[in-house]
């Protein structure tokens, strides 16, 4: 630290709160200098604050002026900002600047004076957006100043730096359109410079005056109308229902300014006749930039390349496989097929057609007076598409043409060819082009980011000028790594597709086509070929080979990301048993890595000093030297780790993962008692001591140097010995009375036997092996010792056994009574008879010395332990916690700085109306099972629930039932810190605030401060916390407050500025958007909060205030805190909005709102459902520092975290999902970050570059339902606007994921919707352009490819049963069998189906799971998943991403799913998960099922050979019984009979329910309706294809029907026609039936009975008549059903569509009443199976063990839970 530095004197604890009479302040008392606050003891910071003041010359504002006003001031009164957005950024500004300056290396001369490199870093950083933007529209910069040498050089720099804080912290919903802001700020600067330069208004003759310069006059004039356009715009969308092309979203309203013109338009001041603002149809903008068109073409319009790619390759693997030669470079020889092959140029014109008029069609509204030549351009594109693909066509045609005529390749034919080749190449030029400039990607980006005309019209034809994606080129090592992986990925994918999959078809591709006189089995419209069948067979192949590069990619990934994560040493330490073996090593690296190593003057890091960092590190990782003996010769260092260690195990203890038992033996004390060694944890030791004990004892002549060598082979086993001598003798001196002769003789004997060992001459002296007597002597002393009661008899005959033994029976010469008292080794009164030894000499220790007995317990410990402790400690969290932290400290990260010289940061996290924390009446209140919360959860945590008892206990809780009185606020907590809720995060992210104060205190405290305040901590004092004993020796500063317990012994140690220094380095803010309201209505929620905010200083809390007493509403951003002082919360800032906050999505908005009072040059981004552990904390400066170092060419500008799942013990299901999730954040976001540079922000916990984002829009985006993913365009938008998002896996934060399959499906559902919103949007259709083309598909098959190809799987498989189908009910499949192609066929199919299932899921998570906790335990993890039918869950979630994904992209529907994040262990109703699986799961598998029976039955398949028919059809019978049964099978209780009988009940009931405005829970009818939202708003196009898709299920009747015995093999068409009565008297016995239950049933119920009966009895008279007059048989009418319910289906699918049409018709009533049978009717068949598995006996005890099989590992005792048998040992209060 710097000695220029003035503290104020130590104190010990926190330092004296601020004044009362100063004003509220958030951070620092900057507007009161004089104030005592640990920030004023910084230069820097009064030198921040003090070049604020420094208003020199500038001219005075037209108000009140005073000189204690600074330049915020002087800018917030000229542009009319608010006072407290003024206040709010020059804190903001004074800790950016002055945390900079502490960072400067070496420190500057003058330390309170502020050096101008940092406000030049500063401005550039700040204003790089800016500058950027105005060089893309080529406009002069407004930022203008003056030489360097100007006095007024740093205070104009200043005031445009501040100009743009204070526009960014006000611009509210603007914050969203960066470019905007620019454009706003572009015009304060130069109305800034008008002011600066005394330039007189014209119209005033006065001194400019900026027209906003009045109370709020830039929200009013300047913020409010944009937001006004905005809000209207939002209006427009209908809550988000209408086509995104009919409104603006945010981006549409910031890329306005991408063009010149909106200077033209706008002007400034604004001009709000402007179309911009305009609400008429006719005058208003319309979209900017892009349009959203909702349309499955746009997969293929964002990557067009890779379908290109994709396209031509199959035809070309077709042309070559047509020519039936074994291999295709035989193939390739032949003339002929070289020619063929050029017809893929004329494929490529074509696909280039397409393109083209895809972009005609969609984007053609962009087409404006002001962008004529983009219509041109779409024009001409599709114009020269056609003439290439007329053009090649007439060139193929005329090659052809001369072979033909000259009857061979003659040199005309081949001159041809060349002919044709000229022209390709002059077509590929284009594509020539990119490939060099793919090689050399410098100049790509030169090009690309050089703002010069001549480029732009060069580029024209290419694409479209945009500000963003541009010079997003990649290094050529970069290039290098991830082309290398594609090309192999590419490889493998081609070579598979043409050898198993598009080679094999040819043959029966061919025999179908040569097959003549085909008997169809019905009335083919196309006899004359088998065109159809072909196409039916080769349907499943082409959408198999369309997405099977996505297996290949997983595959591959899976690899390299193991390889990668082999590299960077994850996975080493696995295990307590390697961390024990690596302990010491251990310690040497937290050294390393946590502690900051002395700073040189040079602050550059050389390459001498990387590389001897680099051979520390292989050191350490490796076990090379011994780094014990360091330790042990440097105090510090000991007492420095020891002090870390012990506080990490503290947080252990404090969280419950721990015992007070383990605590003592995880501990590393402090060294006391003359011990001469480390004293190294106990549960290292374990039996040591024994050991060398036996070692001691083996027969055979052995010197003391061999046998001290021996047990020095053994760090830990030397320590043993060495403390366990030192602790003995101390103990002995310590109980025997000091002027007694029995302590002199023990005194004699301990000197004597050291001057043997020093000697060596103990083995010769001694007799070795009555050692091990008196270790057992030993045992028996100290456990009397640390017994509560006094037992001194006992202690006296021990201590004379012990006598005896060393005295008489170790020397090796045996001395008589007489020599032993000369030697002063026998007292006098034995030898006289007076009495025995040691009878009145024992003192007992004082029972209050608590450390002592500590020891004691300790030196207990170690006598006694007779194993090696592999299982401390028991709890899994606190193993894995211990594992990971340890491996971490052996990975390759960052030196830590001091915290004076770390990056600053802030912790956001929104929040809504979450839980904050659990309510006792919410843990006590039993659910349908008898079973409460609190109950679930001690079984789930039992050790936990144990070690929480053992803490209360020891806090004074004398009766167990004070749980629910004295301890209920900690019960309540412990029961939170489980949950996924507020409390727990915030405990998590505190840890941060806690981890810096400790790191401060050790940067600043001296060697003898160190060593001193460990020798405090170890006193009787410190040990006692109002009068209990506290674990672990340490005290909490602060007992009372339950929230943010410190138990530490270091915060003992604190001198009172490291409070100071944690609050200038971190702050966390939580957006609680609904606070204002929750504390106006009492909402226990508030006063939880409000109790947040008292237990943690660093924490703040932003919410949306209300002020609803004027004629208006208005709205404020308000940030609260709780004054210590005060002892009550106050306001620091309210900042007022220019309406209400959510135009948006709702997260979006609200981090929007609250990112104005974060604080750092960092952001971590954390939600709701994270927490964070004390030893991650102790890493985050090392994190930090990354943002410094470049990783490729770019520096980072998002650091990814990996997140651990801390929910997947709750059940198997949880556990699922946690693997599944685990391998995604691991080993998925380490291969996007390397090789493949495309890892994006997918959520938390990542850390941003905090102001590059608040210049560049934002942490994530906003626009309704087209952003509802919100936090993955935070990654669109960084890699479009040229940042770089790396991955660090040396730190994790842990996640909690949704437990429950309800809650499982409606996540996955949200997420599926928002990839197909993405599908749609601008940034990935610029990804898809503007990246090269490797990087273009890693972003493809990890976003939406990923969904896109999850959906398409599932069509294949429909493809391929409606094809087989298709083979079998038209006879082709009979008449062409041919055994061996059809099994191949079949054996092709099934096998991509299996991989698509198995490989998706599967290998990702072996590897990962393989490399971080060894191949043996992650094969048993995946077998033991499959157990527990792990693979009917993934199948299951397949089936909701597919129907999801597809039905967003097709009619939208997006939204978001409050998925609960409470505990899911109750049974869910039938009628629940049929309103949330009916459409996407059950009808699917219902109809999968039935094409499979009637296959079954019309196939001579089916009928002649059933193991082919099982093999090609097994994985099709796996989808159809997942989909179908597992809500149930993952369903608590779900084969429980009674509760299957209830749920038919219920569900009848819901089916017939019929009352008005009622919930979808309620009543089928309001839940029917629901389900029909999505096609009420989409589109023309959305509603054909709906109905092209339900017209399959009229292709069971017309196929079954020629197979019935009525039909006697007719194909004639009449035959279908004929069979179209049965469905018109169906509907006309329903009509006549439902027509007398309306008239009769309420008043003439005879008549309607008497129309039943008649209907009933007509009915069987004519099955009568059929079954005797006609060929009609049992099985025709079976078969018939199977035929015509499909049909009936497809009329009520097509009606929903076309419900407008139909609804105030009598036909709907019809349709209705039709719908809720046919749902009926498939209830009953999902519950059928359901109802048998419920009745047989075992299936629900299977069942339950299956689902909670993970929990019942841990202890957990479902049985009792399901059952309701809670036997609760709390009573009710």
């Amino acid at each position: 630290m710097s000695n220029l530095r003035q503290r104020p004197p130590p104190t010990r604890g926190r330092p004296p709160p601020p004044q009362p009479s100063t004003p509220t302040f958030n951070i620092i008392p900057i507007h009161n200098p004089l104030a005592f606050h640990p920030s004023h003891a910084y230069p820097e910071v009064r030198a921040a604050a003090a070049v604020l003041l420094a208003t020199g010359d500038l001219p005075s504002p037209p108000t009140s002026w005073s000189d204690t006003m600074d330049l915020l001031d002087w800018l917030g009164i000229f542009f009319g900002f608010q006072k407290d957005n003024v206040r709010n950024q020059r804190e903001n500004l004074v800790l950016h600047l002055a945390n900079s300056q502490m960072r400067l290396h070496p420190s500057p001369a003058a330390a309170d004076r502020l050096d101008s490199t940092v406000l030049r870093a500063f401005r550039f950083k700040l204003l790089e957006n800016y500058t950027s933007w105005c060089s893309y529209l080529g406009k002069r910069s407004q930022v203008r100043l003056p030489a360097r040498r100007n006095p007024d050089f740093q205070c104009r720099e200043l005031l445009y730096v501040c100009l743009y804080l204070l526009v960014w912290g006000e611009a509210a919903n603007l914050r969203f359109a960066p470019e905007c802001l620019c454009y706003i700020y572009h015009h304060l600067a130069l109305e800034l410079n008008y002011i600066l330069d005394g330039q007189i208004d014209k119209s005033t003759e006065q001194p400019y005056v900026p027209y906003t310069c009045k109370q709020n006059g830039f929200l009013d004039f300047v913020v409010t109308p944009i937001y006004t356009a905005i809000k209207g715009e939002v209006a427009r969308s209908r809550n988000g229902t209408a086509p995104h092309s009919a409104w603006r979203n945010y981006d549409d309203i910031n890329e306005y300014f991408w063009s010149r013109r909106c200077f033209k338009r706008l002007k400034w001041p604004l001009d709000l006749s402007s179309g911009f603002f305009s609400a008429d149809k006719e005058k208003r903008v319309g979209k900017t930039g892009f349009v959203e068109q909702r349309t499955f073409w746009s997969i293929y319009r964002s990557f067009d390349r890779l379908w290109v790619l994709l396209i031509l390759y199959f035809q070309a693997a077709a042309i070559v496989a047509w020519e039936g030669t074994n291999y295709p470079w035989q193939a390739l020889e032949r003339r002929d097929a070289q020619v063929k092959l050029l017809t893929i140029f004329i494929t490529w014109a074509v696909l280039r057609l397409v393109q083209s008029i895809l972009d005609a069609g969609t984007q053609y509204s962009l087409v404006t007076k002001d962008k004529k030549l983009l219509g041109i351009r779409m024009f001409l594109k599709c114009i020269v598409a056609i003439a290439w693909g007329i053009l090649f066509a007439v060139f193929y045609w005329q090659i052809w043409n001369q072979r033909n005529f000259d009857g061979m390749w003659s040199d005309q034919a081949n001159q041809r060819i060349l002919t044709f080749l000229k022209a390709a190449f002059v077509f590929v030029i284009p594509e020539l082009v990119a490939l060099i400039l793919f090689v050399v990607p410098w100049i790509r980006n030169f090009i690309e980011q050089a703002d010069w005309p001549i480029l732009y019209a060069v580029t024209w034809w290419f694409n479209t000028r945009t500000f963003v994606g541009r010079g997003l080129r990649e290094g050529i090592v970069d290039n290098v790594k991830y082309s290398s992986f594609w090309v192999v990925v590419l490889l493998c994918k081609f070579s598979f597709s043409y050898f198993l999959q598009i080679r094999p078809l040819v043959e029966p591709t061919v025999s179908l086509l040569n097959l003549r006189d085909v008997r169809y089995q019905w009335h083919e419209f196309f006899t004359s070929t088998n065109r159809m069948a072909v196409m039916v067979l080769w349907a499943p192949v082409i959408l198999i080979y369309l997405v099977d590069m996505q297996i290949w990619y997983t595959t591959l990934s899976a690899f390299v990301g193991s390889l990668v994560g082999l590299f960077s040493h994850i996975g080493e330490i696995r295990s307590i048993s390697q961390f024990k073996l690596r302990f010491q090593f251990f310690a040497s690296a937290m050294q390393f890595n946590l502690i900051p190593e002395r700073q040189s003057l040079s602050s550059e890091v050389t390459a001498v000093h990387k590389l001897r960092d680099a051979f520390h590190r292989l050191k350490l990782r490796y076990g090379l030297g011994k780094p014990y003996k360091k330790m042990e010769s440097d105090k510090i260092e000991t007492t420095r780790f020891a002090l870390i260690w012990n506080e990490v195990i503290i947080t252990l203890r404090e969280e419950d993962l721990i015992s007070d038992k383990e605590f003592e033996l995880l501990e590393l004390p402090p060294n006391c008692w003359n011990i001469k060694v480390i004293r190294w944890p106990c549960f290292l030791l374990g039996n040591e001591l024994l050991l060398a004990l036996y070692q001691a004892s083996e027969p055979g002549n052995k010197t003391d140097r061999e046998l001290w060598s021996r047990i020095c082979n053994t760090e830990y086993r030397r320590c043993a010995v060495l403390e366990a001598y030192d602790s003995i003798k101390h103990v002995l001196l310590q109980i025997i009375k000091e002027e007694t002769e029995e302590h002199s003789i023990v005194s004699k004997f301990f000197q004597e036997v050291d001057d043997y060992i020093l000697s060596e001459k103990f083995t010769s002296s001694y007799q070795t092996d009555v050692l091990l007597k008196i270790h057992e002597k030993l045992i028996s002393l100290t456990a009397l010792l640390i017994m509560p009661q006094k037992n001194v008899d006992n202690v006296v005959n021990v201590l004379q056994a012990l006598y005896e033994l060393s005295i008489r029976e170790l020397p090796r010469v045996k001395k008589s009574v007489a020599q032993l008292g000369l030697e002063g080794l026998a007292p006098v009164k034995q030898s006289t008879g007076a009495g025995l030894p040691f009878e009145n000499s024992v003192q007992w220790p004082d029972s209050s010395n608590v450390f002592f007995f500590r020891q004691l317990r300790r030196l207990h410990t170690i006598l006694s332990s007779r194993d090696s402790m592999h299982d401390v400690p028991k709890n899994l969290d606190a193993r894995r916690r211990i594992a990971f932290f340890s491996n971490s400290l052996f990975m390759n990260m960052p030196r830590a700085p001091q915290v004076e010289k770390m990056m600053s940061f802030s912790v956001l996290t929104p929040y809504y109306d979450e839980e904050v924390l659990f309510g006792k009446e919410m843990l006590r209140s039993p659910n349908e099972d008898g079973v409460s919360t609190l109950f679930y959860l001690q079984k789930i945590y039992e050790d936990e629930w144990a070690n929480f008892m053992e803490r209360m206990k020891r806090k004074g809780m004398q009766d167990e039932s004070e749980i629910w009185s004295t301890k209920s606020r900690e019960l309540r907590q412990w029961a939170s810190y489980r949950g996924q809720t507020l409390a727990r995060t915030v405990r998590g992210m505190m840890y941060y605030y806690r981890a810096l104060k400790m790191l401060t205190f050790f940067d600043s405290a001296s060697e003898i401060e160190i060593r001193q305040g460990s020798m405090d901590m170890s006193t009787p004092r410190s040990l006692r916390v109002n009068g209990s004993t506290n674990i672990g020796g340490f005290g909490s500063p602060n007992p009372e407050n339950l929230d943010s317990v410190e138990g530490g012994g270091v915060s003992l140690l604190y001198k009172g500025h490291e409070f100071g220094v944690a609050l200038m380095k971190f702050t966390y803010v939580v957006a609680c958007q609904m606070y204002g309201v929750h504390k106006a209505k009492g909402d226990p929620r508030a006063e939880e909060i409000s109790r947040l905010l008292k237990s943690n200083e660093a924490l703040r809390v932003a919410y949306v205030d209300v002020d609803d007493r004027g004629r208006e509403e208005e709205y404020y951003s308000v940030l609260v805190k709780y004054d210590q002082e005060q002892d009550k919360e106050v306001e620091v800032y309210r900042i007022k909005l220019p309406g209400p906050l959510k135009l948006g999505e709702g997260k979006p908005e609200n981090q929007n709102h609250a990112i104005i009072f974060t604080r750092g040059d960092a952001l971590q981004a954390i939600d709701m459902n994270q927490d964070n552990c004390f030893e991650e904390a102790l890493k985050m400066r090392n994190l930090l520092e990354e943002f410094k170092a470049c990783h490729g060419i770019r520096r980072p500008t998002i650091l990814g975290i990996r997140e651990n799942i801390f929910t997947g013990s709750v059940s198997s299901l949880a556990w699922f999902m946690s693997a599944q999730e685990m391998s995604f954040v691991t080993l998925g976001q380490r291969v996007l970050a390397n090789p493949l540079k495309v890892r994006m922000h997918y959520g938390h916990p990542d850390v941003f570059d905090r102001f590059w984002f608040l210049t560049r829009g934002g942490i994530s985006k906003a626009s309704r339902v087209i952003n509802i993913s919100e936090d993955i365009y935070a990654g669109f938008n960084c890699t479009l606007r040229g940042g770089n998002v790396t991955h660090h896996e040396y730190i994790q934060v842990g996640k909690g994921r949704d437990v429950g399959l309800n809650q499982i499906s409606m996540f996955e559902a949200k997420v599926a919707s928002g990839n197909g919103e993405q599908v749609l949007s601008r940034d990935i259709y610029r990804l898809g352009h503007r990246l090269d083309f490797f990087r273009m598909l890693s972003v493809f098959y990890t976003t939406v490819g990923f969904y896109f190809n999850n959906m398409m799987v599932v069509v294949m498989v429909f493809a391929f049963l409606w094809g087989r189908l298709y083979l079998a009910l038209s006879g082709v499949e009979e008449f062409a069998r041919n055994a061996s192609n059809n099994r191949a066929l079949g054996a092709i199919l099934n096998q991509q189906f299996v991989i698509q299932i198995g490989v998706f899921t599967a290998l990702p998570m072996i590897v990962e799971n393989s490399l971080e906790r060894g191949f043996l335990p992650s094969v048993w993890d995946f077998i033991t998943m499959q157990l527990q039918l792990a693979s009917f869950f993934f199948t299951f979630s397949m089936g909701t991403r597919a129907h999801f994904f597809g039905r967003t992209i097709l009619h939208g529907g997006a939204k978001y799913r409050a998925t609960g994040r409470g505990f899911v262990v109750q049974h869910k109703s039938f009628v629940e998960n049929y309103r949330l699986y009916a459409r996407s799961h059950f009808i699917k598998a219902i109809e999968l099922g039935v094409i499979l029976i009637v296959y079954a039955s019309d196939s001579p398949l089916g009928m002649n050979n059933t193991v082919v028919y099982m093999l090609m059809t097994i994985s099709s019978w796996f989808l159809v019984v997942s989909w179908m049964m597992a809500p149930f099978m993952f369903n608590p209780s779900g084969f429980d009979w009674l509760k299957t009988v209830y749920d038919f009940d219920a569900f009848m009931k819901w089916i017939w329910y019929r009352g008005m405005l009622v919930k979808s829970e309620h009543s089928w009818e309001a839940w029917w309706y629901e389900e029909q939202d999505h096609l009420r708003t989409t589109g023309l196009w959305g509603k054909l294809l709906e109905i092209i898709l339900d017209l399959r299920f009229f292709f069971f009747q017309y196929g079954v029907v020629y197979h019935l015995n009525i039909a006697r093999g007719n194909t004639s068409i009449a035959v279908y026609l004929l069979s179209w009565i049965f469905i018109i008297v169906a509907v006309g016995i329903y009509i006549i039936v439902a027509y007398a239950r309306d008239k009769y049933s309420a008043n003439y119920h005879i008549n309607y009975r008497m129309v039943q009966l008649g209907v009933i009895v007509v009915t069987v008279s004519v099955v009568v008549v059929l079954l005797h007059y006609t060929s009609i048989t049992a099985l025709d009418f079976v078969q018939g059903f199977l035929a015509f319910v499909p049909t009936g289906w497809g009329f009520i699918l097509i009606s929903q569509v076309l419900r407008p049409f139909l609804k105030s018709s009598i036909v709907w009533e019809a349709v209705v009443s039709l719908a809720r049978l046919y749902d009926m009717l498939f209830g009953l068949i999902v519950m059928v199976p359901l109802a048998i598995l419920s009745w047989m006996p075992g299936f629900q005890q299977m069942q339950t063990r299956i689902l909670f099989n993970e929990a019942f590992s841990r202890g957990l005792q479902i049985s009792r839970i399901l059952t309701g048998k809670n036997s609760n040992f709390v009573a009710d209060s």
